[in-house]
């Protein structure tokens, strides 16, 4: 019998398809030969962790005028760090450098800038005291200077935090999808099953991945990425965590599930051969402790919080 073909409009992504001998495509291991899906929605250029990179694109492209208010240094307790953007023009603020009545003194003294059309930077230094009716303690520097191509060159292009697998799209799934929007992360969002992805388009960092096996993706994952795993089968779990689990390389591993869960897993992946301190790294029951709830949202807020807590920490060697 030959094999099913995959609904219309389904996809076997054949993901990260490599190059074979002059040009060819090559499956990875495991993946069924397949037709490639329409294209996931597209994503909006200003929402996830670029976002303000590709407002400031959009404000110089349709000629906005705006001033870029960057904190180039930060000494003791504030609100943000070196680096952090903010984009003030004549009627619209874009980012945050960390609100506040700082905040505050900062875009009036753009639109100061703005108004009077200087084109130099310009430096202030402020102590967050009680001058500013900010207690924090620290201090810092602020340069405003005009939104223009060269201070879109010098925009920093930052480092994930964290690279992500993570697998089903079920209600728990896309509460987590949602939630990583915003963060600055990569994500590779897999599921056999189309439909249960969103009509809508997720962030530009995260992708779609529609295949089957659906455990064969995780070959692809760079080393140190992250792993969640919460599919609509206990089978298809344990497939794809014996998967990562025989590559031992991740630096997080989440399972969603009891303890009972953990402990039948662990048990069936010991008689298996899968080494004790391997085993022990996995995380299942997922997310922060003392979180009560179990609605999919209240389980993505505690997932997304343990994922963020595993990125602060030193690789495992």
């Amino acid at each position: 019998m030959s094999p099913a073909r995959p609904p219309e409009g389904a996809h076997s992504r054949l993901a990260g398809q490599g190059q074979g001998p002059k040009g060819a495509p090559v499956s990875p291991p495991g993946h069924p030969k397949g037709e490639c899906r329409k294209a996931q929605p597209e994503a909006s250029p200003l929402s996830g962790p670029d976002a303000l990179l590709s407002t400031a694109r959009a404000w110089l492209a349709a000629g906005r005028p705006a001033m870029e208010v960057q904190v180039l240094v930060a000494k003791g307790s504030v609100p943000r760090g070196p680096g952090t953007r903010m984009l003030v023009s004549a009627d619209a603020v874009a980012g945050t450098i960390g609100g506040g009545h700082l905040e505050l003194k900062a875009i009036a003294h753009a639109r100061e800038l703005l108004a009077a059309g200087q084109t130099a930077a310009q430096e202030r230094h402020y102590p967050l005291g009680p001058a500013l009716g900010q207690c924090c303690g620290g201090a810092l520097s602020l340069r405003t200077q005009p939104l223009d191509a060269a201070a879109l060159a010098d925009w920093p292009r930052e480092s994930p935090l964290f690279t992500l697998q993570l697998y089903g799209a079920g209600h728990v799934g896309r509460a987590i999808a949602r939630l990583l929007e915003g963060l600055n992360c990569s994500v590779q969002w897999i599921d056999e099953r189309e439909a249960e992805f969103p009509a809508g388009p997720s962030a530009a960092h995260i992708q779609r991945v529609c295949v089957e096996p659906v455990q064969a993706e995780v070959a692809l994952a760079p080393a140190q990425a992250f792993y969640l795993v919460l599919t609509h089968s206990h089978d298809l779990d344990m497939a794809i965590t014996e998967a990562i689990l025989r590559r031992g390389d991740f630096a997080y591993l989440g399972l969603i599930g009891s303890a009972t869960k953990r402990a039948r897993f662990l048990r069936r992946f010991a008689d298996r051969g899968v080494a004790p301190d391997v085993l022990a790294r996995i995380t299942c029951p997922i997310g922060v402790p003392g979180i009560p709830g179990k609605e999919p949202e209240v389980i993505a807020v505690a997932a997304v919080a343990q994922l963020l807590q595993a990125a602060g920490k030193p690789a495992a060697r």
